[in-house]
């Protein structure tokens, strides 16, 4: 057992989920209040896309540190499957390739939930 390494549980395996549902929140949110008075049908939304780019940019940054961290230490306590012994370290490395695969997922969901900003230029 390597005394520097950190413990993983169910607050890091939830943690790029919760990134994502948050962003997807203010996003959707952010566009709606923009758009809610729906007064001028083309009117920009530069603001609000500039907004939600910097809201991808830093949950991109939080999964895609979240994920290294987990596979970098998943690899480094053996990296291997199957994960179905009893014991502590087994439990690590599951959560660990679990924290991985999430964040992954969450990454991948972070992309599609900013792309219609990105693309969508006005209120329409």
């Amino acid at each position: 057992m390597v005394a520097n390494r950190t413990r993983d549980n169910l607050w890091t395996l939830i943690l790029t989920p919760t990134v994502w549902a948050v962003h997807f929140l203010l996003c959707y949110v952010a566009a709606a209040w923009h758009c809610a008075p729906n007064q001028a049908l083309f009117e920009p939304i530069g603001g609000v896309r500039i907004a939600i780019l910097v809201a991808t940019v830093v949950a991109l940054a939080i999964c895609g540190w979240v994920g290294l961290r987990a596979i970098t230490e998943w690899r480094g306590h053996g990296g291997h499957f199957p994960h179905d012994g009893d014991s502590a370290s087994v439990r690590e490395r599951f959560l660990e390739f679990s924290s991985f695969l999430l964040a992954a997922m969450s990454f991948l969901a972070i992309i599609f939930t900013a792309m219609p900003a990105l693309l969508i230029v006005d209120c329409r």
